[in-house]
């Protein structure tokens, strides 16, 4: 599916830590989707929104690594964007999280993130998790299905 129909009609997009991870690392298989996604973000088209999760998940490898630059890009993204918001998991998030772990099975982490978009007001969620297509609640897109052109 080409990114602009995809990304039709979505105002707000929930985001699991693969897709942050692929922007603020340039990876080569990836760039230019998520590059193109947060560029809309920049322009305030969309209003990116990942939960506290993410943040998490991003910081191990450049503390781990001592990569002051790369932590400093992460916090950049994740906490001093003005369209780009990091939630925080409260009570609600967390039995919302417990039902979309009932129903659909999923790791407490991906229910988490999920619920957190939910909560947020999300059109849409964007991961590389195939199996997360699965949730109805809202519109998955999958990276490895989405192409440029």
């Amino acid at each position: 599916m080409k990114l602009d129909d995809a990304l039709r009609g979505i105002l707000t997009l929930g985001f699991d830590t693969a897709p942050i991870i692929y922007f603020a690392e340039a990876n080569p298989n990836y760039d230019s989707l998520v590059t193109k996604i947060f560029e809309q973000i920049e322009n305030g088209d969309i209003v990116g929104v990942t939960s506290v999760i993410s943040l998490c998940e991003v910081l191990i490898y450049p503390l781990r690594n001592k990569d002051k630059k790369l932590l400093s890009r992460y916090r950049e993204i994740m906490t001093q964007s003005p369209h780009f918001f990091t939630a925080s998991i409260n009570a609600s998030i967390a039995e919302a999280a417990a039902k979309l772990r009932a129903d659909y099975n999923l790791r407490t982490p991906d229910a988490l993130q999920i619920a957190t978009a939910l909560e947020n007001g999300c059109d849409a969620f964007l991961c590389n998790d195939k199996g997360l297509k699965r949730v109805t609640e809202l519109k998955i897109l999958v990276l490895d299905e989405l192409t440029l052109s």
